[in-house]
């Protein structure tokens, strides 16, 4: 670069500087950032099934896990907190505890509370459906992109037919996840004992290790809102 257009550089920035200084305006000021957690909230819940939109982890031990996972994050632009490595959850509840609601309630606090989050959310059988052999689609990739995920929902696991192939897919996925300490949430209405027959030793080990476990009990839920309606509807044709 030559000397003088260095200078006309410098110029141009001093003018610039004397304008903004006129105009009250600081050229050392750092641009302040605005948060925006309710439209991250709602693009969030664009991804999130509409029974589930308004979910919320009220459950103290998931609460708990959303603060620490919240604290525990990277710092990103303007200082927002991003998903780190993290300790996950295995959510075990009989049919209709909530352990789905609790799932999406937590990624509902998590964006709420200003955390950059790229999540995906499954359920077993939807997960090896996706990833089964078949022309024209790449199951590896989208195997390796479930597994380098940030923040992964598994629903359901152990309500998918068994096979050796279903127990390889969850191996790799569950052994990259724990080798990286990326943060899983996991629902199951199975006990550990039924767990690890279903999904094998090796992965049973490493949940075992790599999660938090959330017990849920009571009835039904949805049997419970099925008989509320039922005596309201009836209530109101009386």
């Amino acid at each position: 670069m030559r000397d003088y257009d260095a200078q006309r550089v410098s110029g141009l920035a001093r003018r610039l500087t004397g304008i903004l200084i006129t105009r009250g305006q600081n050229p050392d000021a750092v641009p302040a950032v605005v948060e925006e957690p309710l439209a991250a909230l709602q693009a969030a819940e664009a991804r999130i099934p509409a029974r589930y939109r308004n979910a919320v982890a009220d459950h103290p031990a998931i609460s708990a896990w959303v603060r620490d996972i919240a604290q525990d994050g990277r710092p990103g632009p303007g200082g927002a907190p991003g998903i780190a490595n993290g300790r996950s959850l295995l959510i075990v509840g009989t049919t209709g505890t909530g352990k789905t609601h609790q799932a999406y309630g937590a990624i509902r606090c998590l964006v709420s509370a200003g955390v950059r989050l790229r999540w995906k959310a499954t359920t077993a059988a939807d997960l090896y459906a996706d990833l089964r052999p078949r022309p024209g689609h790449d199951g590896e990739r989208e195997l390796m992109d479930l597994a380098r995920c940030p923040l992964l929902i598994i629903d359901d696991l152990g309500a998918a037919k068994n096979s050796e192939w279903t127990e390889e897919i969850t191996m790799r996925l569950i052994n990259r996840r724990y080798n990286e300490m990326l943060p899983t949430l996991l629902t199951t209405n199975l006990g550990m004992a039924d767990l690890r027959e279903h999904i094998g030793d090796r992965v049973a080990s490493r949940l075992t290790e790599m999660t938090d476990k959330v017990i849920l009990d009571g009835p039904d839920r949805r049997r419970a809102l099925a008989a509320e309606r039922r005596c309201f509807d009836a209530a109101t044709a009386t």
